[in-house]
């Protein structure tokens, strides 16, 4: 309600004043309660175990915090999600033999301790070599041979991949899970790369970006998955704005102008057109420009800003003791 005459009008401060710098004992004091125990909001997610673990110990490793974790602990703990065929012929039997997601997809072994009921997830396999290239495992020790061959089962005939053998939805974010695999285990035989480059290039819209799937809205996640996908595929340039010739598989220019309307007036972006900004589009479309190579169009002031603001002052968590990152087989909790 507006002031009368004569008197102050009274402004509603905020409950807490946004952070102005970067608080990086408080993130990781945020990591380290992540790292002992899942908080109970997130308990639901266990599903997705491997994907939180991978967001925790990446976190630690940005901020150069390696040294708080038991990297063996969290070796040990990787490893114990892979799925194993009983023998080599049953790599081609149309299961696929990558990480489950949590134990509560995965079926206790059999009498011989073999787990013979798979239930592997692209998006899992991908959390589960990153963490394990994170913290620095020696990847000729992977059966890269069992994973790769056993994805093909994922990739449809159009180029595209599902992320489970029992089917599932297929768009971008399976061909960019592939895509990482396969580049981090420098092996390509996993997939069928032409027919996945056309699957990709069918996903860029009218206006410049990409969506999930070919026709789908452009959407700023899918866009990343699209550009890095090419990037690691081989199909694309580094920083291609800097290139004498303009010529690309993808039509660039219009992706460029996409993504600087992505960044709000806020100074954050976001990852549709009339959609609040988000911090993960900060990393999704930022992504992308800095692949582009028009990272330098942005007004980087104003996203310092806007990321600055999204910190939380306080650290308060319902936590409740689950099987988590340090507890490993043969050990006590």
């Amino acid at each position: 309600m507006a002031a009368t005459e004569g008197e102050e009008e009274e402004v509603e401060s905020p409950r807490f004043a946004p952070m102005i710098s970067f608080d990086r004992d408080r993130h990781l004091t945020f990591l380290e309660m992540m790292y002992q125990l899942l908080p109970h909001p997130y308990q639901t997610q266990e599903i997705n175990h491997l994907t939180l673990v991978y967001f925790v110990i990446s976190g630690f490793h940005i901020l150069n915090a390696l040294e708080r974790i038991d990297k063996i602990a969290v070796v040990n703990l990787v490893l114990s999600f892979q799925a194993h065929p009983r023998n080599k012929d049953e790599i081609n039997n149309g299961q696929f033999y990558g990480f489950h997601g949590s134990r509560t997809s995965q079926f206790p072994p059999d009498d011989n301790g073999v787990l013979v009921h798979n239930c592997g997830h692209l998006a899992s396999t991908y959390c589960a070599l990153a963490i394990l290239k994170i913290v620095g495992y020696d990847f000729s020790r992977i059966e890269s041979e069992i994973i790769l061959t056993s994805m093909k089962n994922l990739q449809h005939p159009d180029g595209s991949f599902m992320p489970i053998h029992i089917g599932a939805e297929k768009d971008l974010r399976f061909v960019y899970c592939a895509a990482a695999i396969c580049s981090m285990l420098e092996d390509w035989s996993g997939m069928d790369k032409e027919k996945t480059k056309n699957y990709i290039l069918n996903c860029q819209s009218y206006d410049g970006g990409f969506g999930l799937i070919p026709g789908s809205e452009s959407h700023g996640g899918a866009s990343y998955c699209a550009v890095a996908s090419l990037r690691l595929m081989g199909y694309l340039e580094d920083n291609l704005l800097s290139k004498a010739t303009q010529s690309s598989i993808i039509d660039v220019p219009m992706l460029l102008d996409w993504c600087l309307q992505r960044q709000a007036g806020d100074g954050g972006f976001q990852g549709r057109p009339n959609k609040p900004s988000d911090t993960c589009y900060a990393f999704w479309v930022w992504a992308v420009l800095k692949m582009l190579g028009g990272h330098k169009f942005i007004d980087s002031k104003a996203l310092h800003g806007f990321l600055l603001t999204c910190q939380s002052e306080l650290l308060v968590f319902v936590t409740a003791p689950v099987w988590w990152i340090q507890q490993i087989p043969g050990r006590a909790a």
